[in-house]
């Protein structure tokens, strides 16, 4: 598949007099505060796989559950019991999350003691749940921390 350019992006309508001229105003300069330079280009494959990455991420279960293994490795009923949702549930999400290559599972004994793949995952995250903070701070008081509802919305569990 091609590569996302720029160029492929729709470009800001321009008004022209009955004409057909532009406006002197209409013309396009650069601010000389930011770099105007084109970000580079990214093949669509990669594009892609980001996006499928951040649509496992996409549930407040799963975020959950990364933001638990970045601090440690656990099992599913330690997921279970720091996160109150329902076993079913924590398996359900972290098949979503293993076929996504966001977790791995490794058999001790009668247990699945689930890790992180890759740190950058965990940063994703992390990264998206601070913004999610500092934007409720400034538009409603933050909520307390409570435990996930386990049925917070159908949409949540039919996408898992």
């Amino acid at each position: 598949m091609p590569a996302v350019s720029p160029d492929s992006a729709a470009e800001p309508a321009r008004s022209t007099a009955s004409a057909g001229r532009l406006h002197q105003h209409d013309e396009h300069v650069p601010s000389p505060e930011r770099d105007s330079r084109p970000a580079p280009l990214r093949d669509q494959r990669t594009l892609v796989e980001a996006g499928e990455l951040l649509r496992a991420l996409a549930a407040p279960v799963r975020i959950a559950i990364v933001l638990q293994l970045r601090v440690s490795e656990r099992c599913v009923h330690e997921l279970v019991d720091a996160l109150g949702v329902a076993q079913p549930l924590i398996s359900q999400h972290l098949r979503v999350l293993k076929s996504a290559g966001v977790v791995h599972g490794e058999r001790h004994g009668r247990e699945v003691v689930y890790r992180l793949v890759d740190e950058h995952l965990a940063h994703i995250v992390v990264d998206a749940a601070a913004h999610a903070e500092e934007t409720a701070g400034r538009s409603r008081p933050a909520a307390d921390s409570a435990p996930i509802a386990p049925h917070s919305s159908r949409q949540e569990t039919e996408t898992a």
